[in-house]
């Protein structure tokens, strides 16, 4: 399965963005992850096969939205309220099966390139 991100720009603190994430075949749990310099790789939002169940990182939550259409073989990340924090490379990844534990940051099969994301101030 090969994955295709697009969305990233620049926008100003308090703007919004999505990102999109198509799929070449069929996914299960799908994540976003973001990389920034000097950090770790964090995990942002996640997403169940079928929508019904999602995951939020604690510093998106109330501002970012995942959803996916599974017609479209797309995920998305809406991304509002942006901060200058937020600023990172943007990262689509999947699993290849089902999974209770949106949490769970391992265990992705698949990657998109990265897009990035800038917030100014």
């Amino acid at each position: 399965v090969q994955l295709q991100a697009s969305g990233g720009g620049l926008v100003q603190a308090g703007g919004s963005l999505r990102l999109s994430c198509a799929a070449s075949g069929r996914t299960f749990v799908m994540g976003w992850f973001r990389s920034a310099p000097g950090k770790e790789r964090q995990l942002v939002a996640a997403i169940s096969w079928n929508g019904v169940s999602t995951y939020y990182t604690d510093s998106v939550k109330g501002r970012f939205t995942i959803s996916r259409d599974n017609a479209k073989k797309t995920v998305y990340l809406q991304m509002n309220s942006l901060k200058p924090e937020d600023t990172a490379v943007y990262y689509c990844a999947a699993k290849n099966s089902y999974s209770l534990y949106l949490e769970d940051s391992n265990n992705y099969n698949y990657w998109g390139q990265g897009t990035q994301v800038t917030v100014s101030s």
